[in-house]
Order: C-alpha cells, then sequence, then structure tokens
C-alpha cells in the first residue's frame, strides 16, 4: 500500500540553522532516500520552497489555519502496512525537530 509521508517543520527554525546544520541535515535526507530505494519502497518525494519570501507579496486562497509548522516536503512509500510506513516515518532525519504526517493514498 502507498503511504505518503507528509514533512511539517519550523521554516522559522529551518532559518537559524547554520550552513553546516543544513548540509548535515541534506545528507540526512539522502541517506534515507537511499535506504528506501535500496528497499524497494521509494516512490517518490519533493522538497519544498519556504512559504516566506522576504520582500515579496504572498498570495493565499482560502481560509488558513494559524500554524507554526509548514509543509516541507514530503515522500511515497509502498509500504507492507501501515506499522512499516510508522516505522519509515520516525528514520525521517525532520521527525526530530518538526512532525511526520502518515496518509495513505487513496488507490484509483
Amino acid at each position: 500500500m502507498r503511504y505518503m509521508l507528509l514533512i511539517y517543520g519550523s521554516e522559522a527554525r529551518t532559518a537559524l540553522m547554520t550552513q553546516e546544520e543544513c548540509m548535515a541535515l541534506m545528507q540526512a535526507h539522502a541517506a534515507f532516500a537511499s535506504e528506501v530505494r535500496k528497499r524497494g519502497l521509494l516512490i517518490g518525494g519533493e522538497p519544498l520552497q519556504p512559504t516566506i519570501r522576504r520582500g515579496q507579496t504572498l498570495i493565499t486562497d482560502g481560509p488558513f489555519a494559524e500554524t507554526k509548522e509548514q509543509l516541507a516536503g514530503s515522500y511515497v512509500l509502498n509500504c507492507k502496512d501501515l506499522d512499516e510506513a510508522i516505522e519509515m516515518a520516525t528514520r525521517i532525519p525532520d521527525a526530530v525537530y518538526g512532525s511526520i504526517e502518515i496518509r495513505p493514498v487513496m488507490e484509483l
């Protein structure tokens, strides 16, 4: 079954990270992606650009709740069950600083 693992974190916290901390986080994501690719679980995933743009207008559509965390990216994994999806979510580097939401993908 496919699961989307949504990565949430604080953009304000990320903005305060040193270059070394950012590089370490990216290397940890590369290691995670390599692991799930080798296990045959990785279907897709992408990091997202920050929502906050200094000096630029931000246009939104709809009512949005004020949140302390923003969607930073996602992975789509083909896991045997929810337990395996939870296990893999705990290995996502951002789980230490933010939260990971696990959603089953609707099969059409």
